[in-house]
């Protein structure tokens, strides 16, 4: 049985992957996994290969969600996607987004409120 963690985390994915296809991106990625770490979602648009991290919180009253993607955690998602980018070779330019959800009634809320940065760190 999945962890209440586990939930939260797939429907916080859900939802972003939901408001980036409303706005026409395509996802061809979630939970790509290696040695270096893990990318929440792979998705692109005419321009773009997207490297998105997802951070679901109830709110923001003590810190962003994007506070929570840490240096380490940027390296992490930037070695895996340079893997990810070795093994399927495209045209579009590299990007690293965050996408913050705030569910304020967890996974019982109906529509979390998302916050795109789109590039918000760089190689």
């Amino acid at each position: 049985m999945p962890s209440d963690k586990k939930l939260l985390g797939a429907f916080g994915e859900d939802a972003a992957c939901r408001y980036l296809r409303r706005r026409g991106y395509k996802i061809i990625g979630r939970n790509y996994a290696c040695r270096f770490g893990e990318i929440d979602i792979i998705a692109q648009d005419r321009r773009y290969i997207v490297f998105a991290e997802v951070k679901l919180r109830r709110n923001a009253d003590f810190a962003r969600a994007m506070e929570y993607v840490t240096e380490d955690k940027q390296r992490r998602v930037i070695m895996a996607a340079e893997l990810w980018l070795s093994e399927n070779p495209t045209r579009r330019q590299p990007r690293f987004d965050v996408l913050e959800v705030y569910a304020p009634q967890g996974t019982m809320t109906e529509k979390p409120e998302i916050h795109h940065i789109e590039d918000a760190y760089q190689i």
